[in-house]
């Protein structure tokens, strides 16, 4: 990642996070494995939906890592970038959608 923010995912980093706690990598590695496998859902369009979520919870690391499963799982550029529409749109809603709650508040503080 050119982001300083952000350090560049390494071999070496992972390395040291299988270190400190084993037993969790392991565990977490396995239930991703399980989660991304076909099933009633494709790998394909898991990964599509990973690549979604990971731009509405703007986590850089998911967005490569998934982008990249989503690709070799057969994912298109157009389909990919549809999916970050789709994310894009359910924000907005979310914020739109909550705005009853600032309504709310208006209409007993008027009240």
């Amino acid at each position: 990642m050119s982001n300083e923010m952000y350090p560049k995912s390494t071999l070496e980093l992972a390395q040291r996070r299988r270190e400190l706690e084993p037993k969790c990598e392991a565990a977490f590695q396995a239930f991703s494995q399980v989660v991304f496998a076909d099933g009633a859902l494709s790998s394909k369009t898991k990964q599509l939906i990973a690549v979604a979520v990971a731009h509405v919870t703007q986590c850089p690391y998911c967005i490569q890592g998934h982008t990249k499963a989503a690709l070799r799982s057969g994912a298109t550029a157009q389909e990919l970038m549809e999916a970050v529409w789709v994310a894009a749109e359910m924000r907005a809603g979310a914020a739109f959608a909550h705005s009853t709650l600032m309504l709310d508040v208006v209409e007993r503080s008027t009240s």
